[in-house]
């Protein structure tokens, strides 16, 4: 099985036909109906985009071959106690703690800082204010934001010091209500990723959207459960060929039933230091 993913040799794996929605050059968009235009994403990310039916395929069989150094993302078992995560205060005090450990064991670094976490809900988005899942297919860090967070988030002494070497971004993603039917993620192998294919979006802090390449490797892991979770690389400082960047997005899953309930995840965000 390994060496089908090395080889590219993907057709036997069992797969949907998802919809994911990509950054497309405004000069793509003259006489052209195909464009969505404004971006249908709720966190209203500047820029055109169009959809594309892309082969997403089931992780699941693969998923003791994965690697966040390989593919960018990896899927794993991890039981909460947390009991309400729309409670922020529960949240800091009890998950940031969990996700601290999880990615200690998981990666081996020397310090972990979880700084940050969003609840996305479609149902409730209106309801609580918490924000909708994201559809534009992206990446969170870029080879500017990545060492800006640590500079921001660190005592300057400690942030220049610990710039000296490797550190990376991770995304915890976590179902808060199982199993995932409607809107589950899609996380595209980073090995696929061309350098041409990330384009910089300046928000708040630079972000990644990406621009549609036909050889992008999709997989989702179907039916999520909430003691599992993703660990998704969204940046390393390392150079050396290893995964860097690791682009996802929400699509609709059309083998879901029109009843499905709406997806309910949460994202922690953490820095994670190896010296």
């Amino acid at each position: 099985m390994g060496s089908a993913i090395e080889n590219d040799l993907l057709e036997d794996f069992s797969h949907i036909e998802g919809s994911l929605l990509y950054l497309v050059d405004p000069a793509e968009t003259r006489g052209t109906t195909e464009i969505d235009e404004p971006l249908p994403d709720p966190s209203q990310w500047p820029g055109r985009s169009r959809r594309y039916t892309i082969s997403i395929r089931d992780g699941r069989p693969i998923i003791a071959e994965l690697s966040q150094d390989k593919q960018g993302f990896v899927l794993v078992r991890h039981q909460t106690a947390v009991s309400n995560f729309y409670d922020e205060a529960e949240v800091r005090a009890v998950y940031y703690p969990e996700v601290e450990r999880l990615l200690k064991q998981a990666t081996g670094a020397t310090k972990i800082l979880v700084f940050a976490h969003d609840v996305r809900s479609a149902r409730q988005a209106r309801e609580k204010g918490v924000r909708e899942p994201v559809a534009a297919v992206h990446n969170d860090y870029t080879i500017k934001s990545g060492p800006q967070h640590v500079r921001e988030l660190l005592e300057p002494g400690e942030a220049e010091e610990r710039l000296k070497n490797r550190f990376a971004e991770i995304n915890v993603w976590r179902p808060i209500r199982g199993p995932v039917q409607g809107t589950p993620l899609a996380v595209c192998d980073s090995r696929s990723i061309a350098p041409k294919d990330l384009v910089p979006t300046d928000l708040k802090h630079e972000v990644y959207m990406v621009a549609f390449n036909p050889r992008h490797r999709w997989f989702y892991f179907p039916g999520m459960e909430t003691n599992e979770v993703l660990l998704i690389k969204g940046f390393d400082s390392m150079k050396d060929g290893r995964a860097r960047f690791t682009a996802h997005a929400a699509f609709e899953d059309p083998a879901a039933s029109s009843s499905a309930p709406g997806r309910e995840s949460i994202e922690a965000r953490a820095l994670v230091f190896y010296g």
